[in-house]
């Protein structure tokens, strides 16, 4: 199954399947239907498609996973994208990024993909912090806000791809200073009322645990730094 061959929609499964793979999640056919948003009895006859077309395999406990051509083919539409985003986070806002990827990705040929990764300087990231296929080590040691302590000091890292599909909240997350790279302390977690309360240099955000899953952080060196500074004023 060569790419030029994949419609716009198989390749979308395609991305869904692989990332829902990547993280260990059942690819059963009412996940498939919420995320892309169709039906079930959809989801089941395009499964059946892709499974006569050798891109996936069916496992009963598990659902559907991909052949060697579907993992080629995922990451090829995946790198994509993700190229798209950058060329495009010249001219948008990252928050806007994603929507406007997704309708050129599809268009992007092999030439221009490898052309893009030469003049982008092969990243290994998106910009909303999500790895290129290929580069899945490199956020291993992020962890979803929800997991965070109140008191500690966190980097905003990464926006899992599920939620690049929500635009309200991409666009609330970049209102409010929650971005790639930026420094914030956790300021509250209260697990009974499933909110995590972020000090940022733009002020204080609240967010629910259906959101804050979705933001991956890294502890912050300042803390460590920190430490380590007290204990040799307090041992000279």
């Amino acid at each position: 199954m060569t790419r030029e061959r994949l419609t716009p929609t198989i390749e979308d499964y395609l991305s869904v399947i692989f990332v829902l793979e990547r993280d260990g999640e059942p690819v059963v056919g009412a996940r498939v239907a919420e995320l892309m948003g169709v039906t079930p009895p959809t989801v089941t006859n395009t499964l059946k498609r892709m499974v006569r077309d050798g891109l996936v395999e069916m496992d009963v406990p598990r659902g559907a996973h991909l052949t060697e051509s579907g993992q080629e083919a995922a990451r090829s539409v995946i790198r994509r994208h993700m190229l798209t985003e950058w060329m495009l986070s010249r001219m948008l806002s990252w928050s806007k990024l994603h929507q406007e990827a997704h309708q050129l990705e599809h268009a992007i040929s092999d030439e221009m993909e490898a052309a893009l990764q030469i003049e982008l300087k092969q990243p290994e990231l998106c910009p909303h912090g999500n790895p290129l296929p290929g580069y899945e080590s490199v956020v291993e040691g992020w962890q979803p806000l929800t997991l965070a302590q109140a008191g500690e000091r966190v980097i905003i890292r990464r926006i899992h791809e599920l939620a690049e599909e929500m635009p309200e909240m991409l666009a609330f997350l970049e209102a409010k200073g929650v971005g790639m790279g930026q420094s914030a302390q956790v300021k509250e977690v209260l697990p009974f009322n499933q909110t995590v309360t972020l000090a940022l240099p733009a002020g204080e955000v609240t967010l629910g645990f259906a959101a804050a899953r979705y933001i991956f952080v890294e502890r912050s060196l300042e803390q460590t730094s920190g430490s380590q500074s007290g204990i040799a004023e307090a041992n000279p």
